[in-house]
């Protein structure tokens, strides 16, 4: 999921306090070997293949077919569904997210991003995505593009099963290509979005990229919903579709 350039987020929408919450559910143990609130990034990750789903689900992320999310705000609008595909990548068979962006009605990205969900500890992994950019309809390229295990390339952390403030982890391990990275800043964050609906108690994260230390980037998730802000874009739709149009790359789904 490359990180974008998006700029003017309202900082008074955002109300973070900065405190330890415990959960009701914790898995075993990270797969990360490292202990939780670490300063350093996370990148190395241990991944049993036996088990791995391409479906599940954790506190933060609803990796089931049909799932929807739609963002909008400042003339973007972003829509993240859960296909019912599954994508092969090495040895390891990944659930298919497609993430379609707009600006001023235009679609000009899609891209479809492969995870997988620990069973064990609901930690969801992120195997790559193939990017496909558009002006005035037409693909352009593919910036972006990656997939675990080709040359250097290995699966990032997404979002842990197992949230801890001050967590930092790699979410995409691709050099000189994607290494986008993640640090938990609040787990008990509220938004008010312009639709008019609070979210509480939600975790709040700062993206920033090793290719790129300038750049930042702010998301918000909402338990048991998922993404609910990425920087001036937030949610004005979430849950599942039965539409077909929905859930595959069709003309009716590039419209705006």
């Amino acid at each position: 999921m490359e990180q974008r350039s998006r700029s003017g987020l309202v900082i008074a929408a955002v109300t973070a306090t900065l405190a330890v919450t415990s959960f009701a559910r914790a898995p075993r143990q990270s797969p990360s070997g490292s202990p939780h609130g670490a300063t350093a990034w996370t990148r190395k990750f241990a991944i049993d293949r036996s088990d791995l789903a391409t479906r599940g689900r954790n506190r933060y992320w609803i990796l089931e077919p049909g799932y929807r999310i739609v963002l909008e705000g400042k003339g973007s609008k972003v829509a993240i569904t859960v296909l019912d595909e599954t994508e092969r990548v090495a040895s390891y068979t990944t659930r298919v997210v497609e993430e379609r962006e707009w600006q001023n009605g235009q679609l000009v990205e899609v891209s479809r991003d492969f995870y997988a969900i620990s069973r064990s500890t609901g930690d969801l992994f992120y195997f790559g995505e193939a990017v496909d950019a558009y002006r005035n309809g037409e693909i352009t390229g593919h910036p972006g593009s990656w997939r675990a295990f080709v040359g250097q390339n290995r699966p990032g952390l997404m979002m842990p099963g197992a949230a801890r403030l001050g967590l930092r982890y790699y979410q995409e391990l691709a050099p000189g290509v994607a290494m986008d990275r993640a640090k938990i800043v609040s787990l008990d964050s509220t938004l008010d979005t312009p639709a008019g609906t609070t979210y509480e108690h939600c975790l709040e994260t700062e993206e920033s990229s090793a290719l790129n230390t300038e750049e930042r980037s702010t998301k918000i998730y909402a338990p048991d919903i998922g993404l609910i802000l990425d920087d001036e874009v937030s949610v004005v739709y979430h849950g599942f579709t039965a539409k077909r149009s929905a859930l595959v790359g069709s003309p009716e789904a590039n419209k705006n």
